[in-house]
C-alpha cells in the first residue's frame, strides 16, 4: 500500500509539471549557424564574442523619391546581391521598406552571402513632420514604424532600425523636432521589448551639422535607460580626398570618446575629387576603432547625384563604373581589425544638453505616447500601410502630454523570440528570461516522498 501511495503521490507530481502552460510561440527566425544575430555591448557591435565593424553600402535602388522597396523585389535582390559579393561588403542600409510585403527569399540571399541589413522604419508617407513634429507623431505613424519592426524582427541578419534620418538639419526650429525623434526612438525599443523580439538595436541617423552635432548626439544618449539609443550614427561627407587630420575626423573622433554607445557612419563618401575610400583605412585603425564601429559609403546605385557607384538595369544587368572597383580595392587593402579595437566595456549616459541660440530644446520631458498606439504593445501592429498608404503626417491621434521617465521601458518579460543572447544595455540590469519551476518542485516532492517512504519502511 505504501508503494501504491507513493506511486500515486509521483503521478500527481508528474501531472503538476505536464500541466505547466507554455507561451504562444512567435514565427521563429531565419537563422543562419554561421550567421549569429549582432548585439551591443559597451560602446561596440558584437557577433558572438568578435567585435562587429559595419563594413558596408547605402543601398536604394531609384532614389529617395522612387518608393520602391529592394528586398520585395527577388530579381533585384538576386542581381544586387551578387555586386555585394564583390564589393567584400557585410552591411547594406535600405532607406524605404513596404511593411506589407514578404522579404523572406531577399534575406535569406543576403544572409547567405553573410550580409546584415540596417532598416529604415519610415518611408515619405509615415514619417515625422521636422517642421510639425507634434502633428506627425500619432498612432497612425507609430502603426507603420512599428508594422515595420514585425516584418523584419524575425531575421537574424537584420541588424538594426533607424528611427529618422537627418530630422534634424542646419535649420535651427528643426532642433524641436528632436525630442519627437527620441520618442520615436524609445517606443520602437519599448515595442520591440513587449513583443517578445530579441534586443535589436535602434538609434538615429543624423546629418553632420557643427552647430548641433554634439548636441544632438548627447540628447540621443541622455535621460532614463528607456530613453536612450542604443547607438548612434551620423551622415559625413567631410573626407574628400583628404587625411585623417584635415578632414577633421581626428577631431570628431576626441569629441565622442568617451560617449559610451556605439557609434557609426551612416553615410560617407565625398565626391569632390576621385574617389579612392581611404577613410575606410582610417575606420579600420587604432585611430578610431576604440570610438567608431565602421560606416556605410553612399552609395550602390547611380542617381543624378553622382554618389552611385552601379548603373542598374534594364533587367539584371549591371555597369561597374570606376569607383565600384575602388570601393572593392579599399575594401580588400584595409580589412576588419583583429581584437577588440580598444572599445569600451562599460557605458554611461550623457549629460542633457541645455537650450541655447543653435539647440531650442528646453525641456528633458518625452512626449508620452499617443493613446491610440498604446495597444500595439500589447495586441501588435497588424498588417502595415505599405508604400501606397493615404500617409500620416496629418492624421489624427497624437500625443496628448509628456511622458514620465521610465515609462518608456518594456513591460513584457518574455524571452526573446529570435537568436541572440540578451546583453546588458549600457549602465542598466536585465534579469534571465522566466524559469519553468516545475522540474524543481518535482525534484523537491520526490525528494520528500522517498525520504518518507524510508521512515515508514
Amino acid at each position: 500500500m505504501k508503494s501504491i501511495s507513493l506511486m500515486s503521490a509521483l503521478a500527481s507530481i508528474a501531472s503538476l509539471s505536464a500541466a505547466t502552460p507554455t507561451p504562444t510561440e512567435r514565427e521563429q527566425p531565419h537563422k543562419r549557424a554561421d550567421l549569429p544575430a549582432v548585439t551591443v555591448s559597451g560602446n561596440a557591435f558584437w557577433k558572438g564574442k568578435e567585435r562587429f565593424y559595419i563594413r558596408g553600402i547605402d543601398y536604394q535602388p531609384g532614389g529617395s523619391s522612387g518608393m520602391t522597396d529592394p528586398l520585395a523585389d527577388l530579381d533585384m535582390c538576386k542581381r544586387d546581391v551578387a555586386e555585394f559579393k564583390k564589393l567584400g561588403v557585410n552591411t547594406i542600409r535600405v532607406y524605404m521598406v513596404d511593411n506589407s510585403k514578404k522579404h523572406d527569399d531577399c534575406m535569406k540571399l543576403l544572409a547567405d552571402a553573410g550580409i546584415y541589413v540596417v532598416i529604415d522604419a519610415n518611408t515619405p508617407l509615415y514619417s515625422l513632420n521636422r517642421y510639425d513634429p507634434h502633428q506627425s507623431y500619432n498612432d497612425k505613424y507609430l502603426q507603420s514604424v512599428f508594422a515595420t519592426i514585425d516584418a523584419f524582427a524575425k531575421y537574424d541578419n537584420t541588424l538594426a532600425f533607424f528611427s529618422g534620418n537627418e530630422v534634424i538639419n542646419d535649420v535651427v526650429n528643426s532642433t524641436l523636432a528632436a525630442k519627437y525623434v527620441k520618442a520615436t526612438t524609445r517606443d520602437m525599443r519599448q515595442y520591440i521589448g513587449n513583443r517578445g523580439y530579441r534586443k535589436i538595436p535602434v538609434g538615429y541617423s543624423a546629418a553632420d551639422v557643427s552647430q548641433n552635432r554634439m548636441q544632438l548626439a548627447s540628447y540621443m544618449n541622455c535621460g532614463t535607460d528607456d530613453e536612450r539609443s542604443d547607438f548612434f550614427a551620423f551622415n559625413d561627407y567631410s573626407w574628400c580626398s583628404s587625411n585623417f587630420v584635415d578632414s577633421g575626423w581626428d577631431q570628431k573622433v576626441k569629441m565622442f570618446t568617451g560617449y559610451g554607445i556605439p557609434i557609426f557612419l551612416s553615410e560617407y563618401g565625398c565626391i569632390t575629387h576621385t574617389r579612392d575610400f581611404a577613410e575606410i583605412g582610417a575606420l579600420m585603425s587604432d585611430k578610431m576603432t576604440s570610438v567608431y564601429s565602421g560606416g556605410l559609403m553612399y552609395e550602390y546605385a547611380v542617381e543624378e547625384n553622382g554618389y552611385g557607384i552601379a548603373k542598374l538595369g534594364p533587367g539584371s544587368k549591371v555597369e561597374e563604373k570606376p569607383e565600384f572597383a575602388n570601393f572593392a580595392k579599399a575594401m580588400s587593402k584595409y580589412p576588419v581589425p583583429t581584437g577588440d579595437g580598444g572599445f569600451t566595456s562599460t557605458t554611461k549616459a550623457a549629460a542633457c544638453p541645455t537650450k541655447d541660440s543653435n539647440w531650442l530644446v528646453d525641456s528633458t520631458k518625452l512626449p508620452a505616447i499617443p493613446d491610440g498606439a498604446k495597444k500595439f504593445m500589447k495586441d501588435g501592429a497588424g498588417t502595415g500601410p505599405g508604400l501606397n498608404g493615404e500617409g500620416s503626417q496629418q492624421a489624427q491621434g497624437t500625443s496628448t502630454g509628456d511622458a514620465e521617465p521610465g515609462s518608456g521601458s518594456p513591460t513584457n518579460t518574455a524571452s526573446p523570440s529570435s537568436s541572440g543572447e540578451s546583453q546588458k544595455k549600457s549602465g542598466s540590469t536585465r534579469g534571465i528570461g522566466s524559469v519553468d519551476k516545475a522540474p524543481f518542485v518535482v525534484t523537491g516532492l520526490v525528494m520528500f516522498f522517498t525520504l518518507t517512504g524510508t521512515l515508514l519502511l
